[in-house]
């Protein structure tokens, strides 16, 4: 495994430069930002990229004025208690996405944001109070106590409420294989673990965020 300076270096003659290659990595919140982050905009957010996942993105967004009303703004305590009969008329709501699993998606996400309210306070709190050298624990969090929280989906939550993260896109995945850190995309916790230990290491090493390591190696390979 290269040190990260090399990695970054070869990225920015890529990129045209360190000071191109800079205006390139994302910004994560801080965790005073995180702790205001309000639940009903976390629930919109998870809600946003569960109906974004494996559809057009722009639909969605073209949509999502007619998604805030169905939902009621996403509140909480009444998005948790919507029932069968509810999410049938849902269902049939052609200002949103009639998709009806990842409508059912949405009590289920609710409750889980009211049981982390129970235990910190808000989701934001818990976000903030996660440490990101065990980021691969939260992304397992959201998976096994979220719906349709695994994978890219919850990745793409966290980096899109601020939380930092690595997003592991096909570059990114190339460039881990080419370091030697994994040897597909990583799945398994062993080569999950082999991942945060490389992000842990380059973090030390350079002081960045894990989204802009993330971003940096997704830059250090060919397109």
């Amino acid at each position: 495994m290269e040190s990260f300076p090399r990695i970054f270096q070869r990225a920015a003659e890529r990129k045209g430069g360190e000071a191109a290659l800079n205006e390139l990595l994302p910004r994560p919140s801080s965790a005073a930002q995180l702790r205001r982050l309000q639940d009903d905009r976390c629930l919109a957010e998870m809600t946003k990229c569960v109906f974004r996942s494996g559809f057009v993105w722009q639909i969605i967004e073209r949509k999502w004025p007619g998604f805030e009303s169905a939902f009621r703004r996403f509140d909480v305590s009444s998005c948790a208690m919507l029932g069968d009969e509810d999410l049938e008329v849902l269902a049939s709501d052609e200002a949103i996405v009639r998709n009806l699993k990842k409508i059912q998606s949405v009590p289920r996400n609710a409750t889980f944001i009211l049981e982390v309210r129970e235990q910190h306070g808000s989701f934001g709190n818990y976000l903030a109070a996660w440490p990101v050298t065990h980021i691969i624990g939260l992304w397992d969090e959201l998976k096994r106590r979220g719906d349709r929280l695994g994978g890219q989906t919850g990745r793409f939550f966290l980096r899109f409420v601020g939380k930092d993260t690595p997003l592991l896109s096909p570059d990114v995945v190339r460039a881990l294989v080419e370091q030697g850190v994994v040897d597909k995309a990583p799945t398994s916790k062993k080569a999950l673990s082999a991942l945060q230990e490389a992000f842990n290491i380059w973090h030390e090493e350079s002081g960045l965020a894990l989204c802009q390591i993330s971003r940096v190696l997704a830059c250090s390979v060919d397109g």
